[in-house]
């Protein structure tokens, strides 16, 4: 019996209108740093941070293991000629820069609060981007993290999606057999990871087009996990 589900969170809880892969708009990111704090970037700093950055970018450069945002930026700011005591500003900058008119998908709520009505503990694995750290990743969530009983990152396990690694940690917190947890993803390497894992995955599929990633089960609105649990009894 499901004891619990675990939720990615970009473009399964929360709405990002930038693409998944970030490669074109690092200069722009860069170029409103300098704007707003008057730094005077060459050719030569612009392309040692897209440098940086692609090295890396997990859709060019997958890995298992999570990268720290003070490793990254050490580098880019190094190779941008910036001092090393502006790297909190430079990275907010940076980080919100991409999270810009974000939103949560309006079935969000719904289902956690149906969820843990039920009695289900909830969590959230997700894999942040360059390092971004657990502040500004877990902020895009704030207006329903109380539903969240462990709001998990990449950053709070130290490993990256497909790893199984990630649910085998949370699967030890819980304190709940991973046969027992509902993964819920959109990309393929949430379902690869449950899979692997032994957990049951359920794709959030928003779109029309099909998509076979090895899941356990197909949704199409979060709230069709209430329905899972229903189902259950």
């Amino acid at each position: 019996m499901f004891q619990a589900v675990v939720f990615d969170i970009g473009q399964t809880l929360v709405d990002y209108k930038k693409p998944m892969n970030w490669s074109k708009l690092y200069r722009p990111a860069f170029e409103q740093i300098a704007e707003k704090f008057h730094y005077h970037f060459s050719e030569v700093h612009y392309q040692n941070a897209g440098d940086v950055l692609t090295r890396y970018n997990t859709r060019i450069n997958p890995r298992d293991r999570e990268v720290s945002s003070a490793q990254i930026f050490t580098e880019i700011l190094r190779g941008m000629d910036i001092n090393l005591e502006d790297m909190e500003q430079v990275k907010e900058s940076f980080y919100t820069y991409f999270r810009q008119d974000c939103s949560l998908f309006p079935d969000v709520e719904p289902t956690l609060k149906g969820l843990t009505g039920k009695g289900i503990k909830l969590a959230t694995l997700s894999d942040v981007a360059y390092g971004m750290d657990n502040a500004y990743a877990l902020a895009d969530i704030a207006s329903v993290i109380r539903y969240i009983e462990y709001p998990f990152t990449s950053n709070d396990t130290g490993y990256r999606k497909s790893c199984t690694k990630s649910l085998e940690i949370l699967s030890e917190k819980m304190q709940i057999n991973i046969s027992d947890i509902v993964f819920a993803g959109d990309e393929e390497k949430d379902m690869v990871c449950a899979k692997n894992a032994g957990a049951y995955g359920v794709l959030i599929n928003r779109e029309e087009a099909l998509k076979n990633y090895g899941q356990a089960r197909t949704i199409h609105t979060l709230t069709e996990l209430l329905l899972l649990f229903d189902a259950e009894k």
